[in-house]
């Protein structure tokens, strides 16, 4: 891991437009300092997607065509801290569906966690956490003979350009059967006034979730940001139903990063891309799926209009 950030980090600040990777949020305190965000009353979209697991899990079960008596691997690709997934597990449980759920995920420390909480709340629930990169697990996944179900949740793929989610789903639907399902969740577009208060909650814990990738920068390749030279700022334009983060230069300023053996210089409100956060409607979603063998065939949204799980199943 340490070797891909070092190079990732070296690669988004040399760029002409400077980015640094939102996967790198994720260490023990980003991730709980996310868990906070999602408790955010501006934060919406856990929330949204989480009526729909609470209120329409039956409805979820219909959906995905699950059968109780054929065992299913349910495969959740960066699970988080599974309180939606949990809702589902509970009512498959419930009416005791045959399956295994199977979190992949990169933080090793959010795996454990639920894994813990699992245990404690689903004891009956199998569950087998695997860390690592999610093509790896699913390709060694395809030889199953079971079907697969995939939750991708919290519109995570939001976080990816247009292009690169095309490149995932194309990627997503090589490594399944035909006939294997995903659970897809997005964000819909919508104004502004309920999209950026998401990502510029009033407490200021999303500016600091965004500066904790500085001081993780700092930590592990022995970096010298000043946190108090750069603030956070989110934008959003609903006609493209984009928003994005980024951080900001307060001040002209250089910064050493010891373990590259460079410095990289940084202009006043010269500005730092950390996030993309895309937003959907039916159009969009078709384009994203493109000429991969992912067909939607429903989609349920919250009482609200404002999330929805679209689930696809995988064809020839």
């Amino acid at each position: 891991m340490n070797n891909n950030f070092q190079r990732d980090i070296d690669l988004g600040l040399s760029a002409q437009n400077k980015t640094l990777p939102s996967k790198y949020f994720y260490d023990e305190i980003g991730d709980a300092l996310f868990v906070e965000i999602m408790k955010m009353p501006e934060y919406y979209l856990t929330k949204a997607e989480f009526d729909i697991f609470k209120n329409k899990s039956q409805e979820l079960i219909k959906v995905l065509k699950l059968n109780p008596s054929t065992f299913f691997e349910l495969v959740e690709l960066g699970a988080g801290d599974g309180t939606k997934t949990k809702q589902l597990l509970k009512a498959l449980d419930d009416q005791n569906y045959n399956f295994e759920y199977m979190p992949i995920d990169i933080s090793k420390n959010a795996l454990k966690h639920l894994k813990a909480s699992v245990n404690a709340e689903l004891p009956t629930v199998r569950i087998t956490p695997k860390q690592g990169d999610y093509f790896n697990v699913l390709a060694d996944l395809k030889q199953s003979e079971h079907p697969i179900v995939v939750l991708f949740l919290g519109s995570n793929i939001g976080n990816l350009p247009d292009e690169r989610a095309k490149e995932f789903i194309q990627k997503l639907s090589d490594n399944l059967k035909v006939g294997d399902r995903v659970l897809l969740g997005v964000d819909l577009i919508k104004s502004e006034s309920i999209v950026l208060p998401a990502y510029n909650d009033a407490q200021g814990i999303t500016k600091r979730f965004n500066l904790n990738l500085l001081t993780r920068i700092n930590k592990e390749l022995d970096a010298n940001f000043d946190l108090n030279s750069f603030t956070h700022q989110p934008e959003y334009i609903e006609q493209e139903g984009i928003a994005r983060s980024f951080l900001v230069s307060t001040k002209d300023q250089t910064v050493a990063i010891r373990s590259l053996n460079k410095t990289f210089t940084f202009a006043k409100n010269e500005k730092i891309q950390t996030e993309t956060s895309r937003k959907y409607n039916d159009y969009i979603m078709k384009g994203i799926l493109g000429e991969s063998s992912l067909k939607i065939i429903d989609r349920l949204t919250d009482s609200q209009n404002l999330f929805a799980d679209y689930i696809l199943e995988n064809g020839h």
